[in-house]
């Protein structure tokens, strides 16, 4: 078929553009309202966090290898429990993702220019999407250069924390818990940063072998995103303590500048940005990929499965998601949207979840499944109300939707 595409990305090209996702959206946006909400209990809500994120990783990677098609959940979801519910999953992907790109977007520009955040935004988003018109292996050695680069800053914000005389030990616990409800509200924030592996799946259809690499790539990368966070986090709350993590709008900066090394500040800003360029060039591929297959069935314009005969891409979905993501980017300020991103993923996951508990009989899938799909229902319930009900109102948007086209089409 003209409209398929190609299949050109290996294990490590698969990790890169997980870890790029998650990198770039987790560290630098997700650890103070983390730490606002959990206090004293951050390290307990990450490790809740990477334990749902895991049931939804196995879950996913599962499916994946089943399904090997561009769409992820979008996929799973209508292939195992019906059309309306792989509907439902995409949707909440496509908009909460288009909002997050956004957000992401509009972190570069606070990096990089205070002031002109607009600006620059709408420029990252040309930039990047024109990246991702040349290739989706193009798109992955431009994130293995921008997630080295991450890393080794945050390898040097941890030497940097822990190497110096203001770290103790004392504070990784400290500052007061926020009794269960701030733990699981803690952890529902921190989810939006593990979020990014299923960059993984919903390329699914560019990926070699997908029976063989998904499995791997997509638990790797959470892995080593793990790592990193626990790293990081440690080496934050031992310099600043819950209390002033909390209350700080850029708190791996505010660490290194705590920690005696204010020259590390400038350094620390070129991470962020990059980081966030990471993740927004990671969400488009994405959302454009899920935009692809929606289109293909009907759910979006079909001038939207549209793929480039050359480079091999959704040459439509991708220009048409980054032209709405600058006009949200140009417009709007999304950096307070990562309750909202998370209860939209949650969805997205709890589908995904209900979608494995069909794969057979498996004890150790279906019980990872039940795990997963009940980790994500409470953890989207103990968001901010404001992102609960704003996310709710947003899948309930799409659902009507459904079924209005439903209606029109049966002609009744």
């Amino acid at each position: 078929m003209d409209n398929q595409l190609k299949r050109t990305l290996g294990v490590p090209d698969a990790v890169v553009v997980g870890l790029g996702a998650m990198v770039g959206a987790g560290i630098f946006a997700a650890l103070a309202p983390a730490a606002r909400a959990a206090g004293g209990g951050l390290l307990a809500a990450l490790a809740l966090a990477a334990f749902v994120a895991y049931c939804n990783a196995h879950s996913s990677a599962r499916l994946a290898a089943r399904y090997p098609s561009s769409g992820g959940t979008y996929v799973y979801g209508r292939e195992r429990l019906g059309p309306f519910w792989g509907y439902l999953a995409g949707w909440g992907f496509v908009v909460g993702k288009t909002a997050s790109c956004a957000a992401m977007a509009l972190t570069v520009g606070a990096y990089v220019w205070p002031g002109r955040e607009h600006e620059v935004a709408v420029a990252a988003v040309v930039a990047l999407t024109a990246a991702g018109y040349g290739g989706v292996q193009k798109s992955a050695r431009i994130a293995r250069l921008i997630v080295a680069a991450v890393l080794a800053v945050l390898a040097g914000v941890v030497v940097a924390c822990l190497g110096s005389a203001a770290a103790d030990s004392g504070r990784l616990a400290g500052g007061g818990w926020g009794g269960a409800a701030g733990l699981l509200q803690g952890a529902g924030l921190l989810f939006f940063a593990f979020a990014g592996y299923a960059r993984i799946t919903t390329l699914g259809e560019e990926v070699r072998d997908p029976q063989r690499t998904i499995p791997r790539a997509v638990p790797l990368a959470l892995g080593i995103a793990l790592l990193v966070y626990a790293a990081v986090a440690v080496a934050a709350l031992s310099v600043l303590g819950s209390g002033a993590l909390a209350g700080s709008s850029s708190p791996l900066a505010d660490a290194v500048r705590a920690a005696g090394r204010p020259g590390l500040v400038p350094v620390v800003r070129v991470g962020a940005a990059l980081a966030a360029l990471g993740s927004l060039l990671a969400l488009v591929l994405g959302v454009s990929r899920t935009t692809l297959a929606m289109a293909r069935d009907g759910h979006l314009p079909r001038a939207l499965a549209a793929v480039h005969p050359r480079h091999q891409v959704p040459h439509h979905a991708e220009p048409a998601v980054g032209a709405v993501v600058a006009v949200l980017a140009a417009t709007a300020d999304l950096r307070g949207a990562i309750g909202f991103s998370s209860f939209g993923v949650l969805a997205y996951y709890a589908i995904a979840n209900a979608s494995a508990w069909t794969l057979g009989s498996d004890v150790k899938g279906r019980a990872v499944a039940a795990a997963g799909l009940s980790g994500c229902v409470l953890l989207a319930c103990a968001l901010p109300a404001a992102s609960a009900v704003s996310g709710a109102a947003v899948l309930a948007l799409g659902a009507l939707a459904y079924g209005i086209r439903r209606r029109l089409r049966s002609g009744s």
